[in-house]
């Protein structure tokens, strides 16, 4: 599996809130500014389902992550199994410094384990940036 990790400034329950609900998950999942993700669903529970759409600005590409949560426990973990079979398995833990989000998936096989791992950390990266400037 590959890990991406960051350590958020907020109180665990923003952090689980801005993570799980969609009105806020069309705000930070974005490796880089030239995308968006322009529709987000999400049922938050054990066989609950979610979709997103991931777009270029520019309209020249798009997909859908969609999967289903195979364990969910409030503001400590989810793990999920994407459509196309791979899994994910994220925690959120409260440290002395903020709350400590590790997220480790299957790689697929297009791109290099680093092209993944770079493109999973900026998203990551975006949501510690949404959540810390949110008031």
């Amino acid at each position: 599996m590959i890990t991406v990790k960051n350590t958020i400034d907020a109180p665990i329950s923003k952090v689980w809130e801005f993570w799980t609900l969609p009105e806020h998950i069309t705000k930070w999942n974005t490796p880089s500014p030239d995308w968006h993700t322009p529709y987000a669903e999400n049922d938050v529970k054990e066989g609950g389902k979610f979709k997103s759409t991931m777009a270029a600005k520019d309209g020249s590409m798009s997909f859908d992550f969609e999967g289903e949560y195979t364990l969910v426990k409030q503001n400590e973990a989810i793990n999920y199994v994407i459509a196309d079979g791979r899994k994910v398995e994220i925690s959120f833990k409260q440290t002395p410094n903020g709350v400590e989000v590790v997220e480790s998936f299957d790689p697929e096989t297009e791109n290099s384990e680093e092209m993944q791992r770079g493109g999973w950390q900026a998203i990551m990266d975006s949501f510690k940036s949404y959540v810390e400037s949110a008031t």
